[in-house]
């Protein structure tokens, strides 16, 4: 199964590079974006500036130098467990992981910048 994850997150890549793709890029990044809202704003900042509101919650802008995307791929698919009880276990499907992934993937690009 993350075979399968990884392998379709590497082709959105690639297609994401290909000519007239910005638009569709967009549009995964936007659903990205409101997935985060829905799930995450609650305790991590999901923007590209400001603090969590949960301390312990780190942004996710900075989840891809915490974690290799693989990782969160699988994560996301699996559900997020964590060690603290203020965590809700979710778990997403393989096209949410997508957005949600190239959402979080905007975010440190637009860093860069």
């Amino acid at each position: 199964m993350m075979r399968s994850i990884g392998l379709a997150l590497a082709m959105a890549v690639c297609v994401s590079a290909a000519p007239g793709a910005a638009s569709a890029q967009q549009s995964l990044v936007e659903r990205g974006r409101q997935i985060a809202e829905a799930n995450c704003s609650r305790c991590h900042a999901i923007g590209r500036e400001g603090e969590s509101r949960l301390p312990i919650a780190p942004p996710l802008r900075n989840l891809p130098s915490r974690y290799p995307v693989e990782e969160l791929a699988e994560a996301f698919a699996e559900g997020i467990v964590t060690a603290h009880p203020e965590m809700p276990q979710f778990t997403f499907e393989p096209q949410e992981i997508e957005a949600l992934l190239a959402y979080i993937d905007s975010l440190g690009a637009a860093k860069a910048k």
